[in-house]
């Protein structure tokens, strides 16, 4: 499947050090599971963690679920570790954290060869590389670490995010330049729906795939969010047989709720109806 046709609504972190977590990940509805081996992983448990979650993935059972794994950065003392590990783990993509140039990704493909690759974008000069990052050839899709960008840039919270924007805008132009997938970073009061849903809808207006997400809790709001409501799959389908219509009386142009539809919107309405069918077709 094309991956930018492909849902990535809600991606879930999942701690590749937790037998029990990674049992009930194949049970959740998420598009995307990213097992962590980073930040979820402490010190100690490293090593242990990567045999662990090779054991989950090679058992399987996580179905349509894209599978990522989250290695630890290549200057750590377990990172090329981990992507030795990865490669044979039976997983769709690896994840990079701390991508701050297309050079660390080459760096971790001198180890991991023709693997596809996911950048996390978490840094300041990772923000100001975002073009020659989305465009590395292995490279399938970006992930922000806003909790790191916003550490980074020493700024405070706000609701709005308006601090984090010029940042999010340049990975969003870098990565539909490439035509690669772009997800949304975590909401961290798990316990807020009404937060969440506020920031999921900001992510899906400014043109994110999809969230990351830190709890099973968060997933529902997610895949609603992101996912083409009832009203935009009606609103494309009559753009469509509008157009069509229009289109076989030799007219370029249709009148559909008194705007006018033109190609550029029908293949946005295309998009829109295949990326409903794709959702409906991992409920199958």
């Amino acid at each position: 499947m094309d991956l930018r046709l492909r849902p990535f609504r809600s991606v879930l972190y999942i701690p590749g050090s937790k037998p029990r977590a990674l049992e009930k990940a194949r049970g959740l509805p998420v598009d995307a599971i990213i097992f962590d081996l980073e930040d979820a992983v402490a010190a100690d448990e490293k090593d242990s963690a990567r045999d662990t979650l090779s054991a989950a993935l090679q058992e399987g059972g996580y179905g349509a679920r894209m599978k990522i794994v989250r290695i630890n950065a290549l200057d750590t003392p377990w990172g090329y570790a981990d992507a030795r590990a990865a490669v044979n783990m039976g997983c769709d993509a690896i994840l990079l954290p701390k991508v701050s140039s297309a050079e660390d990704l080459d760096a971790l493909a001198s180890v991991t060869g023709d693997t596809a690759l996911w950048a996390m974008m978490e840094t300041p000069r990772g923000m100001l590389n975002a073009a020659e990052i989305a465009a590395h050839p292995l490279l399938q899709g970006m992930v922000m670490g806003t909790n790191d960008l916003a550490k980074e840039l020493q700024v405070r919270f706000r609701s709005d995010r308006l601090p984090l924007m010029a940042g999010l805008g340049m990975c969003l132009l870098a990565a539909k330049a490439e035509g690669i997938v772009i997800v949304d970073g975590v909401y961290n009061a798990f316990k807020d729906d009404e937060g969440l849903l506020t920031e999921c809808e900001q992510g899906r207006d400014m043109g994110f795939d999809g969230k990351t997400l830190i709890h099973p809790a968060q997933i529902e709001i997610a895949n609603t969010a992101f996912a083409p409501s009832p009203a935009e799959v009606d609103l494309a389908q009559r753009q469509i047989s509008a157009f069509d219509a229009a289109q076989a009386q030799g007219e370029g142009v249709a009148v559909v709720d008194g705007k006018i539809v033109e190609n550029l919107h029908i293949v946005t309405a295309r998009e829109i109806l295949a990326k409903a069918d794709a959702i409906a077709g991992l409920k199958t």
